[in-house]
């Protein structure tokens, strides 16, 4: 089945909108253990390539991270214990570093397991596969049935007797929702997502 220009628009337009209600969800992913930027931090090490690491922070602050990075290395080659302390130093000072410039506070690494919102979860799939077909597939439908809903909400509400205050103010409620959400989703496609993109 082909793909109009009209379809394709609308699945973009979903995607920005599932990014721009869940800010903290993304912000959150980034410090997890099992998240990209200590998965960037444990190749890195691994390699000896900080280049891996450096994407994840603004120019900026690359000399604190060099400098934590060659620190890292020279520890972690003491003991097992000292590469396990010295390892974690660096992994908590490049999610910190990288959340400051998401101007976001540093709360410290989740652990393994830490549940991901099921949508951060199928993006990052999409990433590894190469193909965003499924993931647009999820967010399309759910934000089609959510706009649906709220439309109809604001339909069934519309026709009131004017006498009927209460049954006034659940129109102008289901309205003022449904016109909020809708401009949100329009924000989303006219600006950009924030929280993960680098100052220039």
């Amino acid at each position: 089945m082909k793909h109009t220009n009209s379809t394709i628009a609308f699945s973009v337009l979903m995607f920005c909108a599932a990014i721009l209600f869940l800010p903290n969800i993304l912000l959150a992913h980034c410090d997890t253990v099992e998240g990209p930027v200590v998965k960037a931090a444990m190749k890195a090490l691994e390699t000896g390539d900080i280049n891996l690491v450096l994407v994840w922070v603004q120019p900026k602050d690359e000399e604190i991270i060099k400098e934590a990075f060659d620190r890292t290395l020279k520890i972690r080659k003491l003991s097992p214990e000292a590469k396990e302390m010295a390892d974690m130093y660096f992994f908590e000072t490049l999610v910190r570093i990288h959340r400051a410039g998401e101007g976001e506070p540093y709360t410290g690494i989740k652990p393994k397991g830490t549940e991901i919102e099921t949508g951060i979860e199928m993006a990052d799939q999409a990433v590894e596969k190469g193909s965003s077909d499924g993931l647009i597939k999820h967010l399309s439908k759910a934000i089609q049935q959510k706009v649906a809903a709220s439309f109809n909400e604001v339909k069934e509400s519309k026709v009131y007797n004017k006498d009927d205050v209460e049954a006034g103010r659940k129109f102008v409620k289901a309205y003022v929702e449904f016109i909020h959400y809708v401009e949100g989703i329009h924000k989303a496609v006219a600006g950009s997502a924030e929280g993960h993109g680098h100052e220039e």
